[in-house]
């Protein structure tokens, strides 16, 4: 049985980003998943890492957020919260993380919650990332809105590529071993239409929850994001013969 976990990072309740959680949640249970929830908004997490999280003997002076992790993940004594977020990514065979995008970004709860849950010391360390992370084996699929339309979220787009503006997330995932699939994105999903383009929007996202049951059910075949191997880099850097997936990791010109 596969172990799901879903993470919705959107705070209204009626929002989209809420119908298409509901709707991987109804697609894993109809093919048998055990399913896990994080609506980090309706939990009330605390996005922001700092001293006050943990017991005195494990925050460093000045404090240091990876030897403070490392120091509590090693006693035992993470903040609740943390522990009860870490034993639900242990747990599951994959995430699926739903979010809007946000002035180019997934939104600050998103990023706090890695900041948080994806300790030091408990989920990587300096001998467990990249190729030898913990998550090998595992995947995570984002499944944003852009209130862009799909044109200008591309390649060449006003609004910049839409691959580019997550590939820090999923290179957030990739550190830890996961193995991250192609983002699924729903576009130009804002609250401005009106008349005609609204009920166009309404049906278009009433069709994309239809047919999601069935991108869930082909989840094995999804495309993934490629990055480099580990020895792909020589002294930290990207060898002259290996291949450049990103902008972000690319040869000179």
């Amino acid at each position: 049985m596969t172990t799901t976990l879903i993470v919705l990072v959107h705070p209204a309740p009626t929002s989209f980003n809420a119908a298409w959680a509901e709707a991987t949640e109804e697609a894993c249970l109809s093919l048998g998943d055990e399913v896990l929830r994080s609506d980090l908004y309706a939990m009330g997490f605390n996005p922001a890492e700092g001293p006050a999280h943990y017991p005195p003997a494990s925050v460093t002076d000045p404090y240091d957020v990876l030897k403070t992790q490392e120091a509590a993940a090693k006693a035992g004594r993470l903040p609740a919260d943390v522990q009860c977020e870490i034993d639900k990514v242990r747990s599951a065979d994959r995430i699926i993380l739903h979010f809007p995008v946000w002035w180019f970004a997934p939104p600050a709860m998103l990023k706090g919650w890695c900041e948080r849950v994806l300790v030091n010391g408990g989920m990587h360390d300096t001998d467990n990332r990249f190729d030898a992370g913990l998550f090998r084996g595992k995947t995570v699929l984002f499944c944003a809105t852009t209130g862009s339309r799909a044109a200008e979220s591309a390649h060449n787009g006003k609004e910049g590529d839409i691959q580019m503006l997550l590939w820090p997330l999923a290179y957030t995932f990739r550190y830890l071993g996961f193995d991250v699939l192609r983002p699924r994105l729903i576009h130009g999903v804002h609250g401005y239409h009106k008349g005609a383009a609204k009920q166009t929007l309404e049906q278009r996202l009433q069709d994309e929850l239809k047919a999601h049951r069935q991108i869930i059910a082909d989840y094995e075949n999804l495309p993934g994001v490629p990055f480099n191997a580990d020895d792909a880099f020589e002294a930290g850097c990207l060898r002259a013969d290996a291949p450049s997936h990103s902008l972000f990791i690319r040869h000179e010109p």
